[in-house]
């Protein structure tokens, strides 16, 4: 992947490269809270972390499943955005305070699951290159106040992650490829189909959340993926039937073998990775997807601007004491707030679309109340 000023310090952030923000010579930025933004859907959410056998590469996937919760109910826990060590490291590794906490999730931990009429559809979330499966919480959040039940998994090998037992999986491996990340994903399927039957794939077979079998439908599943994790879900649509639709945000769409025909639902969200700037993601769209297909690219936008990034990245930049035009350079010009909105609005309204079969207009054409988005043919 090639990178630019504005996305260095989003993938340093993720790999561990050593970037100084600004901070002074011998001045450590004092510890803070970073927060996460509210989801606005009714439901609230419950969560239920998954220790996974992936026996074809002798491994285990840290996985993290949410879910509309019943009121009230539970143990009160809030889910970490990423757990305390693996955040030390990733702020060590970046020149941040290791001190500095991560934000805590809207979901508690083990919730009963709010039971329902239906059974809810599901939603698979793929992490980018040298990541975390908690990097587009506000995203996956906002799915689960609405009514979904949304899966994401540590790419382990190219993640920040931690075992049960403590040990801290860090990104190893260089050349992690988007069709690893598509297995991963499929993999993680698997479990929740096993889980739909009843059965418990966690390794150290901790309880499951009640009524969480009950509510799984397991014929109504969509995927979306950051960066490398777009790829991944280009390639899980063209590859596996029972995902239906799919969102790319901001990637590249390249990978070895190539992708060939992607016909399920697809939108991509671009920012740095757009069909203007990149030829390889222009050929995708005209050569590859050939089922119902939606381009929106928000005027601004840099690669982190529809994941928590953006949202995150400002709070940090202020323990350093970044100016508001350095910050610029990294996350461009797209305010937070706005951004906000977009990864909020959009993907819950792709997948009401073609999971839930409801009529969506922000999907149809230009909105007055996004106008910085637009809607390329």
């Amino acid at each position: 992947m090639t990178l630019t000023r504005r996305t260095l310090l989003t993938t340093a952030l993720a790999t561990g490269t050593t970037v100084t923000l600004g901070s002074r010579a011998g001045a450590a930025p004092a510890p803070a809270p970073i927060t996460l933004p509210r989801p606005t859907g009714p439901h609230p959410i419950g969560a239920v972390v998954l220790d996974l056998p992936d026996g074809a590469h002798d491994r285990e996937l840290m996985a993290t499943v949410l879910y509309p919760a019943r009121p009230g109910t539970g143990r009160d826990t809030l889910l970490p955005w990423l757990p305390a060590a693996p955040m030390r490291a990733l702020m060590a590794a970046n020149d941040f305070d290791p001190a500095i906490a991560a934000p805590v999730t809207a979901a508690h931990q083990d919730a009963p699951v709010l039971p329902a009429r239906n059974r809810r559809p599901i939603v698979l979330y793929s992490h980018g290159n040298n990541s975390h499966r908690g990097e587009a919480t506000i995203l996956m959040q906002e799915l689960a106040s609405h009514g979904y039940i949304v899966a994401t998994v540590d790419h382990t090998g190219d993640s920040y992650s931690q075992l049960p037992d403590g040990t801290v999986s860090l990104p190893t491996d260089d050349n992690f490829n988007p069709w690893n990340s598509a297995f991963d994903n499929r993999l993680l399927l698997d479990r929740i189909e096993a889980i739909a039957a009843g059965r418990n794939p966690d390794i150290g077979q901790r309880p499951l959340p009640e009524g969480l079998a009950a509510a799984l439908d397991i014929n109504t599943v969509g995927m979306a993926g950051w960066s490398k994790g777009a790829t991944a879900t280009a390639i899980v649509l063209q590859e596996d039937r029972r995902v239906r639709a799919g969102i790319a945000i901001d990637g590249p769409l390249q990978c070895q073998p190539p992708l060939q025909a992607v016909d399920r639902p697809l939108m991509m969200m671009t920012a740095e990775f757009s069909r203007a700037a990149e030829p390889g993601v222009e050929d995708f769209w005209q050569h590859v997807a050939r089922g119902w297909k939606l381009n929106i690219h928000a005027d601004g936008a840099a690669h982190p601007s529809y994941i928590d990034h953006q949202w995150l990245l400002p709070q940090l930049a202020r323990l350093t004491g970044m100016s508001d035009e350095e910050l610029a350079s990294w996350i461009g010009t797209l305010d937070p707030a706005r951004a906000l909105r977009i990864q909020q609005a959009y993907p819950l309204a792709f997948f009401d679309l073609h999971l839930r079969g409801r009529r969506q207009r922000l999907l149809e054409g230009p909105s007055a109340a996004f106008p910085e988005v637009r809607y390329l043919p």
